[in-house]
């Protein structure tokens, strides 16, 4: 499988230097050539959560992975459980956040450690791992390559626009995990990742890649846990995904399973004040506009990066886009509500993100009358926004114990301006 620029599709490179570039040189983002179709009946069989992501991947890695060296890869990365909690007959929630981190992210985070370790097993060279977070990326990332052999992680993520305990998620942990505080937003951190990429001394000096969802290979892990939670209901019925959506890589996950074969009646891209997405579908255009905080934070993306790839799927067309995804953005005291009238009605807690996408699926049925089975994907323990959701059900939240000892530990980062100078700098001297 090769895999190409959103702007240039005349770059073309393999998997594997797809997922050490993590960014094309000319700033386009890596798409596969082909994505095959499995059909149903791939994902109506009876396959662990293991083998059906072999399934989905392999497609996409053979040419650089066998089929045994992906199922270590794939074994040892998604140890976790995946349940599913029934809000009612339609309504349901896929809770992603039972790894590591507490986080959606420690799918990829983990597939691209273990996939990039096995890579360098027998190369001498370290690798610098560039990441802007804005919050759990950073922590699943931190984790998940923690004291791996040749790979050194630095983080950028926006000083207090990350939630208390994310920040100590990402910053506490030393060894080859450094943390850099910028005094921006994460689109500011976003815009310097990029552009390092695209510095060409930095990168000749430098062996860089990124573990953002600019990289393709964060992507291909996500695109199971949509076919994971298709299985569940099965019958070759189309499901809703309802998606908290910030830059876009877990839509586009979804994406590329539903053109894999999984039946969807729907997905919403579900975002906060962030409206970047609901308003390209208004109008059929992408307006830059700066990062707005919310206490949904880890969506707070002003220009998210995954619009190159969606619109590459559809050729550009807006309407087409249409046909498959609806959108809309909710506001912090939507979300608050949100949050306080699911633990009434359900005594079940959920975070800001996954609030949001409620939202969105209630709002798709006001308008559609769908009674579809409607699936929100649950992005994070709610324990890790215990700082805005306490003050909601005015009540603790118990935190998991990973949670408790992350807290305890002292936070080390080194802050530092939105400027590139400042990072390249850094970057050159370490």
């Amino acid at each position: 499988m090769r895999f190409f620029s959103t702007k240039n599709k005349v770059v073309s490179v393999g998997f594997k230097d797809a997922l050490f570039q993590g960014l094309s040189s000319d700033g386009g983002l890596f798409m596969p050539e082909t994505i095959p179709h499995l059909g149903t009946d791939f994902f109506n069989s009876k396959l662990n959560y293991s083998e059906c992501a072999v399934g989905m991947i392999h497609p996409f890695t053979k040419d650089d992975l066998t089929h045994s060296q992906l199922t270590d890869i794939c074994e040892s990365a998604f140890d976790f459980p995946i349940p599913i909690k029934e809000l009612n007959d339609t309504d349901s929630v896929l809770e992603l956040f039972h790894g590591p981190t507490l986080a959606f992210k420690d799918f990829a985070a983990r597939f691209m450690a273990h996939t990039m370790s096995h890579f360098l097993e027998n190369e001498n060279k370290e690798l610098t791992i560039l990441v802007a977070t804005s919050g759990d990326t950073g922590s699943a990332v931190a984790n998940g390559f923690f004291n791996i052999d040749g790979i050194k992680v630095i983080i950028l993520y926006p000083s207090n626009r990350v939630s208390t305990i994310q920040e100590k998620q990402l910053t506490t942990l030393g060894g080859n995990i450094t943390a850099l505080e910028i005094d921006g937003s994460f689109d500011d951190c976003q815009r310097m990742v990029k552009t390092a990429f695209q510095d060409t001394d930095l990168r000749s000096r430098l062996s860089l890649s990124s573990a953002n969802s600019i990289n393709v290979a964060r992507l291909l892990p996500q695109t199971v846990y949509y076919a994971w939670a298709w299985k569940q209901y099965g019958k070759d019925i189309p499901v809703i995904f309802s998606v908290p959506s910030g830059n876009f890589g877990n839509l586009t996950a979804g994406l590329l399973a539903n053109r894999m074969g999984i039946p969807v009646e729907k997905f919403i891209a579900a975002t906060n004040a962030n409206d970047t997405f609901s308003n390209f579908l208004n109008n059929g255009i992408i307006q830059n506009q700066d990062a707005i905080q919310t206490i949904s934070n880890a969506m707070d993306v002003g220009i998210p990066s995954n619009l190159d790839r969606i619109q590459n799927l559809y050729y550009n067309d807006v309407n087409q886009v249409k046909t498959d995804i609806s959108s809309w953005s909710f506001s912090d005291k939507a979300t608050k509500d949100c949050i306080q009238n699911i633990r009434n009605e359900f005594e079940y807690l959920i975070d800001p993100h996954t609030a949001i996408g409620i939202l969105g699926l209630n709002q798709y049925r006001e308008k559609t009358n769908s009674k579809a089975k409607g699936i929100t994907l649950s992005t994070a323990h709610p324990g890790k926004f215990s700082d805005v959701i306490e003050p909601i059900i005015k009540n603790k939240i118990p935190l998991p114990l990973s949670l408790k000892i992350a807290m305890k530990k002292e936070k080390n980062s080194i802050k530092m301006s939105k400027h590139f100078s400042e990072l390249k700098d850094y970057l050159l001297s370490t």
